[in-house]
Formats: structure tokens, C-alpha cells, sequence
């Protein structure tokens, strides 16, 4: 009994890690469309966020350039 359980638990978590890991490629290559639309503009939890993101660099500062829309 005990090697079996072992067994269904080994199993159950290789089919986790599986999934967990084949999930980025399922996105990229829905059909869809992206996940994030850049003709539209960030919700308000993005923007709050995204000064925030990028705290923790120490190296030159914040860049001062502006760079053309492609």
C-alpha cells in the first residue's frame, strides 16, 4: 500500500510541475491574440505599479530619454 501511494504521489506531482511548466508555451501560442493589448492603455493597477517595479537598482538611475513609438 505504501509504495502505490507513493507511486500516485510521485505521479501527481510530475503531472503538476508538467503543467506548470508547459503553461507559458500554451499562452504563447494562443491564438488569441497577446495577453497584453499595447494599443490600449495599462489599468490603474499597472501604472500604480509600475514606478515601484525597478526600486531596488542601484546602478546609473532613471533613464531621461524619450524614445520614439514604433
Amino acid at each position: 500500500m505504501n509504495r502505490a501511494r507513493n507511486i500516485i504521489v510521485a505521479a501527481s506531482l510530475l503531472a503538476f510541475a508538467g503543467a506548470g511548466l508547459a503553461f507559458p508555451f500554451y499562452m504563447a501560442s494562443s491564438r488569441k491574440g497577446p495577453v497584453i493589448d499595447s494599443s490600449k492603455p495599462l489599468p490603474p493597477q499597472a501604472t500604480f505599479r509600475g514606478p515601484y517595479i525597478n526600486t531596488g537598482s542601484r546602478d546609473i538611475g532613471p533613464d531621461r530619454q524619450t524614445y520614439p513609438k514604433k
